[in-house]
C-alpha cells in the first residue's frame, strides 16, 4: 500500500499539496466533530454511541468483507436495498459490509438485514481514520451510493488497490456549486473511480463538469425504480382499513421537517373541516421529531395514536404517527393522497418514486432540487401536483381527496412511469460484475 501511495504522490505532486491542505484543514476542524456528535446526541441519543467507528478505531480483530457498500442515511439505504438483496441472492458467498453516517441509516440496515451483513459508521474523511477502516475490513470493491464524494476516501481506495464505484449517482446544480472551492482536488479524486453510474444524462454532464472522466461515466438509471413493494402488502392494507375504518379519507404527510410541521397541522385542520373523520398518517423525516409531532397533534385537540404503541389506528383516531423505520412504503399504500415533505423549505424534497410505486397520488411544495428530474417526469406524466406554498398544497389535497377519478388517473400514471424506469438494477449489476471477487469454489 505504501508503495502505491508513494508512486501516486510522485506522479502528481499537485495532488500531494492539495491533499495535504485539505487534510490539514480537517485535522484542525476535527474537535468540532466531537461538539457536533454531542449536539446531535441531545436530539437523538444514538449519536452518543459508537464514536470509535467514526474515527476508524475498532475493538474487534480485523475482518475481511470483500464487498463494501456505503449509503449515508435512510434514503440511500433504501436505494441500495435492491442491489444488496441481489448481491446476497446471486453471490451468497460474499461477505458484505455496509456503512452509514446517520443512526437512522444504521437502524434501516439492521431492520432490513439484521446480522446477515456487517455494519459500522463511515469514519470521518481523515487520512488516518480512512486508512484504518480500509485495513480493518479489507474490502475488494467499494460501492458508494449517490453523492458521497469524500476525497481522502476515494484516494484511499486507490492507494489500497480497491476499485471504487459511485452508484445511483446524482449531482444537482446546487451541489455542483458547493464543490467549487474543492474543484481541483475533486477532479483528481473523481479520476480514481472505476465508474460513475449516473441516474440521468444531466447528472452525468454535471459529474463531467466536476471532473469525472467521460469514459468512466455510465448512465444506468435510478435504482429507486427497482424497489419492490412488500409481498404481503395487500394483507397490510386490508388490516389497516379493518382497524382504521374503510370509508374514511386518509392522507399521509411523509418525510416532513421541523419547519413544515405547523403547516401539516393547518392542513389537517382544514381538511377535517370538510371531512370530520379524515385521518392523517404522519411520518416525520427524523426520529427525533416523532414525539414532537405527536405532541403538536395532541395540542391541536386531536386523538393521536402511534405505530409503536397501538400498531394500528382505530376508527376514533384523528392522527396516526408512524414512529418506526422501514414501513413508509406500506403506509403510502394505505393513503389516498401523499404530501411529500422537505419541499416547502429549501431542503430539496425527498423520494417521490416511493409513493408512486405504492399507488398514491402525490402533492409537493416547490423545492425539489434533489429530485428535479424525477419530479419533472412525474409532473409531465400527470402523476404529481407541485404547489407553491402550504395553502396551495392544502387545496390540492382537498381537491384530490374529493375526486376519485383524478386520483386513479394519477396513480396509474405514476405506476406506469415506475415500471418504465426499471432496469437500473440489472445494468448496475452488470457494470460492477468484473470487479466482484471471484466465487469461492471448494476443490
Amino acid at each position: 500500500m505504501r508503495l502505491r501511495y508513494a508512486v501516486a504522490m510522485k506522479r502528481d505532486p499537485v495532488e500531494r499539496i492539495l491533499r495535504g491542505l485539505y487534510s490539514a484543514a480537517l485535522y484542525v476542524l476535527a474537535p468540532i466533530t466531537v461538539y457536533h456528535l454531542i449536539w446531535r446526541g441531545f436530539r437523538q441519543r444514538e449519536y452518543f454511541q459508537r464514536w470509535n467507528e467514526r474515527y476508524g478505531s475498532y475493538a474487534s480483530p480485523p475482518v475481511s468483507a470483500p464487498v463494501w457498500v456505503h449509503a449515508v442515511s435512510v434514503g440511500e439505504v433504501s436505494a441500495a436495498a435492491p442491489l444488496i438483496d441481489a448481491l446476497r441472492r446471486e453471490r451468497p458467498d460474499l461477505r458484505l459490509i455496509i456503512t452509514t453516517i446517520t443512526p437512522t441509516g444504521s437502524g434501516r440496515v439492521r431492520s432490513l438485514w439484521g446480522d446477515a451483513v456487517e455494519h459500522v459508521y463511515l469514519p470521518y474523511d481523515l487520512p488516518g481514520a480512512v486508512g484504518r477502516f480500509l485495513e480493518h475490513f479489507q474490502p475488494k470493491i467499494a460501492l458508494i451510493l449517490e453523492t458521497e464524494l469524500w476525497p481522502n476516501l476515494l484516494f484511499g481506495c486507490r492507494d489500497h488497490g480497491i476499485p471504487a464505484y459511485v452508484l445511483n449517482a446524482r449531482l444537482s446544480e446546487r451541489s455542483l456549486r458547493g464543490y467549487r472551492a474543492l474543484a481541483p482536488l475533486m477532479r483528481r479524486a473523481l479520476r480514481t473511480l472505476r465508474h460513475v453510474a449516473v441516474q440521468s444524462a444531466a447528472d452525468g454532464e454535471r459529474f463531467r463538469r466536476l471532473g469525472a472522466g467521460p469514459d468512466c461515466i455510465v448512465e444506468t438509471g435510478n435504482l429507486k425504480y427497482d424497489v419492490a413493494m412488500a409481498d404481503n402488502i395487500e394483507d397490510f392494507i386490508a388490516t389497516f382499513h379493518a382497524n382504521a375504518g374503510a370509508s374514511r379519507r386518509v392522507w399521509i404527510a411523509a418525510s416532513t421537517h421541523d419547519g413544515e410541521e405547523d403547516d401539516v397541522v393547518a392542513m389537517h385542520r382544514r381538511l377535517r373541516a370538510r371531512w370530520p373523520d379524515a385521518l392523517l398518517l404522519w411520518a416525520p423525516r427524523h426520529p427525533e421529531r416523532f414525539r414532537a409531532v405527536a405532541q403538536s397533534a395532541i395540542e391541536a385537540g386531536w386523538r393521536v395514536a402511534t405505530r409503536r404503541l397501538t400498531r394500528w389506528p382505530d376508527a376514533s383516531d384523528d392522527v396516526f404517527v408512524i414512529d418506526t423505520l422501514g414501513e413508509l412504503s406500506n403506509f403510502y399504500a394505505c393513503a389516498d393522497v401523499a404530501f411529500v415533505g422537505g419541499s416547502l423549505q429549501a431542503i430539496g424534497g425527498h423520494n417521490l418514486l416511493e409513493p408512486a410505486a405504492a399507488g398514491t397520488a402525490i402533492v409537493t411544495g416547490p423545492h425539489l432540487h434533489n429530485f428535479s428530474e424525477i419530479a419533472a417526469k412525474l409532473d409531465a406524466a400527470g402523476a404529481l401536483r407541485i404547489e407553491q406554498d402550504a395553502d396551495a398544497v392544502t387545496s390540492a389535497l382537498e381537491t384530490l381527496l374529493a375526486d376519485t377519478a383524478t386520483r386513479v388517473s394519477m396513480t396509474a400514471a405514476g405506476h406506469a412511469l415506475v415500471v418504465q424506469g426499471q432496469g437500473a438494477l440489472s445494468r448496475t449489476m452488470a457494470l460492477i460484475a468484473p470487479d466482484l471477487p471471484a466465487p469461492f469454489v471448494i476443490p
